[in-house]
């Protein structure tokens, strides 16, 4: 009876979500209440468990990706972001042009939201595509791949990185297994697929041709790489060390310290204030205005983090958790593969990416005990089923087919099938991690 409710609750989320256009916080905070009530809790139970599931989870997360937000609004607006597009295109020249977008998407993906990242780097596709008379689906489709897989694989995005603390994982472990995964996925659902899509004809919208700035205004590739990457390095290299390190003393308290999520943020954003902002001479008034304007962006997203916070805490309280654990022993299916197919499921119905994966964690996060699960791979594996066929419900979908100037078709075939490839090439990289860890 008890996952008779839980699914009418997920179904209720859909409904409220995607046909009566329901706001997903609000959505989330009334199916909170309703799961609370069916499942027996008390009502002054109820309003404590979804005030501790909010506090909990977006109190390890406020930090990282309000940060990540503010650094990522930096490298868009420094122009770190245009200059490693250039310098991408210049290594790279026309012949490798498709691998060269990929690879910016990557290095500009890592520290940029999703949205962020497709306005910014979608135009840089169509100047390239004008100036090199290439189609411009076969040229855009390797970039959005791996816009993609950072934003479904990679912390500090908001997903992965709530899905880290839900499944109390390690970021630098899953952030080297997920660059471990991500880069297959993305060779083949970027380059490899994109291949078969040459004879999509595409007129982008004059409206979404890019404004660039000057050679002049732009900081040097190696400031704008390093700075960008700056959170990568750092958690790579603590996480790298940490085995070689003594068990005790003042060396393993500083790498522990430096290896903090939240430290790895705010010495990364230091260094860029510094490096794109104060050090080639933008006011700090102008940088502060920079973070601001990037806090509106993320907050809805934060929300979306906090009512999906909320379900998981009523689903852990009310004993649900542990109903579903133990029934994972009884059936022959391996977690990572349900962690993957309930995100799946939920975002095909629902659309959002964030959504699936904070709501699948709610639900899976006890088989993860229960089944001795590695929570690094469930992070992966929940990360890799939100992606899962976007189509007419995801914003993504229509951005893509209205930059694009697609069709309906024409936004499936491409799409929604490279979205469908890099989610079925992560579960396959999962197990395949799996068998050697």
């Amino acid at each position: 009876m008890s996952l008779l409710i839980v699914f009418f609750c997920i179904v209720l989320l859909v409904v409220l979500i995607s046909k009566l256009k329901v706001n997903a916080f609000l959505a989330f905070l009334v199916v909170s209440i309703i799961a609370g009530i069916l499942l027996g809790m008390e009502l002054n139970s109820i309003i404590i468990s979804i005030r501790k599931g909010i506090g909990d989870l977006l109190g390890s997360l406020v930090i990282i990706i309000i940060a990540g937000a503010m650094l990522g609004k930096l490298v868009a607006e420094s122009g770190a972001a245009q200059q490693i597009t250039a310098g991408m295109m210049k290594l790279f020249g026309v012949r490798y042009m498709q691998w060269a977008l990929m690879i910016t998407g990557f290095v500009i993906g890592i520290p940029l939201f999703y949205n962020v990242g497709f306005v910014l780097a979608v135009p840089l596709v169509f100047v390239v595509a004008y100036q090199h008379k290439m189609p411009v689906v076969y040229l855009g489709i390797p970039l959005l791949a791996a816009l993609s897989v950072t934003h479904g694989f990679l912390p500090p995005h908001p997903s992965p990185t709530a899905l880290v603390g839900q499944f109390h994982a390690d970021l630098g472990k899953t952030l080297l297994y997920g660059v471990t995964i991500a880069i297959p996925s993305v060779i083949l659902a970027g380059p490899v697929f994109a291949s078969t899509l040459k004879n999509i004809k595409s007129q982008p919208l004059e409206t979404f041709k890019p404004a660039t700035l000057s050679k002049d205004q732009l900081p040097s590739l190696a400031n704008s790489i390093f700075s960008a990457l700056l959170p990568v390095l750092l958690l790579a290299t603590t996480t790298i060390c940490k085995p070689f390190l003594p068990t005790e003393g003042s060396l393993v308290n500083l790498i522990s310290f430096l290896s903090d999520p939240d430290i790895v943020m705010l010495l990364s954003l230091t260094v860029a204030t510094f490096s794109l902002g104060i050090g080639r001479k933008i006011r700090m008034s102008k940088i502060m205005s920079f973070y601001q304007d990037s806090v509106k962006d993320v907050v809805l997203i934060l929300l979306i983090v906090a009512g999906g916070g909320a379900l998981k805490e009523i689903l852990i309280d009310s004993g649900i958790g542990d109903e579903i654990g133990k029934s994972m022993h009884s059936l022959n299916i391996n977690p990572l593969l349900l962690g993957w197919l309930i995100a799946a499921v939920i975002r095909v119905s629902l659309g959002s990416a964030t959504v699936a994966g904070i709501t699948a964690a709610g639900i899976i996060a006890p088989a993860v005990v229960s089944t001795q699960a590695d929570p690094n791979l469930m992070v992966l594996a929940v990360g890799a089923g939100s992606l899962m066929f976007s189509h007419v419900n995801d914003s993504g979908f229509w951005l893509y087919k209205e930059y694009f100037n697609l069709t309906i078709k024409e936004t499936f075939l491409s799409w929604s099938l490279m979205e469908t490839i890099i989610s079925i090439c992560g579960l396959i990289g999962v197990f395949i991690l799996q068998s050697f860890i």
